[in-house]
């Protein structure tokens, strides 16, 4: 009687290891089924963004208050430009000391290159470009699309 009891305890222990096995490989194929379903389904479409970035170096004669001024004035064209999709700007901090003079960089963001065509010769964009020149001795631009 106890090997009967040992042999339908052996017998137990191989169905359920059996089951478990079987099960696992239940589950990895429906697992398989699924992540090759959501390899199959198409990415969702790249917002892609148009970065204008602007840097200007200032000349000596400029004082804090005239750079402070075409700064102010760079920051209020987002509210006077509605194809500035965003705005924000900074001045250089890098320890590599490659900034060639240029202080303060500019970033403006746009939705398209019509959005960009229609700030270039923007009227609020001009007067800004009025208050810069007396102050301005270099000016860098490099626009470019964002990849994600």
């Amino acid at each position: 009687m106890r090997f009967q009891t040992l042999a339908s305890h052996k017998w137990f222990v191989a169905a359920s290891l059996a089951s478990a096995l079987l099960g696992g490989a239940i589950m990895n194929g429906q697992l398989g089924d699924r992540s090759m379903a959501i390899a199959d389904e198409k990415p969702a479409a790249k917002t892609q963004l148009l970065r204008h970035v602007v840097l200007f170096k200032f000349k000596e004669s400029s004082s804090e208050a005239d750079v402070q001024k075409v700064v102010d004035e760079f920051g209020k064209l987002k509210s006077k430009i509605p194809q500035i999709y965003a705005y924000e700007h900074g001045t250089e901090n890098s320890p590599e000391g490659l900034a060639d003079g240029f202080t303060h960089c500019f970033l403006v963001t746009f939705k398209s290159e019509a959005d960009r065509a229609a700030y270039l010769p923007h009227a609020d964009h001009l007067a800004f470009v009025d208050v810069l020149k007396p102050h301005l001795d270099k000016v860098l631009v490099v626009d470019y699309w964002t990849n994600e």
